[in-house]
């Protein structure tokens, strides 16, 4: 006799295999990027396996393998599959080199690709010990990996559509930094873009980034550098919430910050006290839905999923902690704005999906 399968059962196993070859194919690809694959096919060109393999720096068998696997995942295409395998011409499409390498692309997702797991792979041990302890986990647990990815994330954004947004949906904050030199204080800047991207938009801005990871603060600092932007950029590992820290900044930002922050009300009265007479301060955070509801959507799933991984584990590093987690939401900030004597909170109706942007009056 045959055992009856659960029909609900299949369809869950399924999804769990699916899930499970989807994992395995973006760990290939996380070999791709930090191999530099990626990036050697999308600047030199097709080539051989032995031809990939000495420009790239890699072992040939590895070489074979790889190339190979990324063509049965339909990632690179192979001119003739029937070739001897040394004769077997490998090449990148553009489109797929656009999403898979380095750069301000709102597609490239080449720093998604690292961020879930190099990133969290570094740093399973100590989460395993953190869900039985209740301790927390540093960002530096989780390496360069997460670090360099989840700086990388959001750069298009901020690239492209921050200044449309504020022009959009707060016209007067755009005037200001339009018009008369305007100061910005970009706190918890991490890699720095969002500075970056706001300094190019409106070229008489000056922007000062703040962060208490002096790693993150090298590299923003080695960014604006790269953008040429020395002189009106500039990067301290300083801690928000330090009340020595003070200023008259036109525009106080927070983005993509305040859910892994240890003491939210004490940043947000920090970003009150940097904030100019008729300044503003905007935070960016996740968007995540009102209320709990499950099944939910892929969205909520998506940041779930990163809570439960880094954002409540990273926020509980330093005690004491709210530890709020990524799944913040909109009542949530309310209140923590209003704990830190803001008087009001509005959303701006921003075209993002994985983003709400607050404007904090007070």
């Amino acid at each position: 006799m045959t055992t009856p399968v659960d029909p609900q059962a299949r369809v869950f196993a399924v999804r769990m295999w699916t899930s499970l070859l989807a994992t395995q194919e973006l760990l290939a690809t996380y070999l791709g990027v930090r191999l530099g694959l990626y990036d050697d096919l999308a600047a030199k060109g097709p080539g051989t396996v032995g031809e990939i393999a000495a420009r790239v720096g890699v072992d040939p068998r590895y070489a074979r393998e790889w190339l190979e696997q990324q063509a049965v995942a339909g990632v690179l295409t192979v001119d003739d599959a029937s070739a001897p395998a040394d004769e077997r011409v490998f090449t990148l499409p553009a489109a797929h080199a656009e999403v898979l390498t380095v750069s301000d692309s709102p597609l490239s997702m080449s720093a998604l690709a690292v961020l879930p797991l190099g990133g969290v792979a570094a740093a399973l041990p100590a989460l395993l010990d953190a869900y039985r302890s209740g301790a927390g986990v540093a960002d530096a647990v989780y390496g360069v990996d997460w670090r360099e990815g989840h700086a990388g994330a959001n750069r298009a954004m901020f690239t492209h559509q921050m200044a449309g947004w504020l022009r959009r949906h707060a016209p007067d904050i755009h005037t200001r930094l339009v018009g008369t030199p305007a100061r910005v204080a970009d706190v918890a800047c991490g890699a720095g873009w969002a500075g970056i991207g706001l300094a190019r938009s409106f070229p008489g801005i000056t922007v000062n980034g703040y962060d208490i990871d002096p790693e993150v603060i090298a590299d923003a600092t080695g960014h604006a550098a790269d953008a040429g932007l020395s002189d009106r950029v500039s990067f301290a590992a300083r801690d928000a919430a330090d009340p020595d820290l003070a200023g008259t900044y036109d525009l106080v930002c927070l983005f993509d910050a305040l859910h892994e922050i240890a003491r939210p009300v004490e940043v947000l009265r920090a970003c009150r006290r940097l904030c100019a007479d008729g300044g503003s301060v905007l935070v960016l955070d996740a968007r995540v839905a009102e209320r709990f509801a499950a099944p939910a959507d892929e969205i909520e799933r998506f940041q779930y999923a990163t809570s439960v991984l880094h954002c409540l584990p990273a926020s509980r590093s330093q005690q004491p902690s709210a530890g709020t987690g990524t799944v913040l939401r909109p009542d949530v900030v309310r209140d923590l704005a209003t704990e830190a004597g803001f008087v009001a909170v509005t959303q701006l109706p921003i075209d993002d999906r994985f983003h709400r942007l607050y404007r904090l009056i007070g």
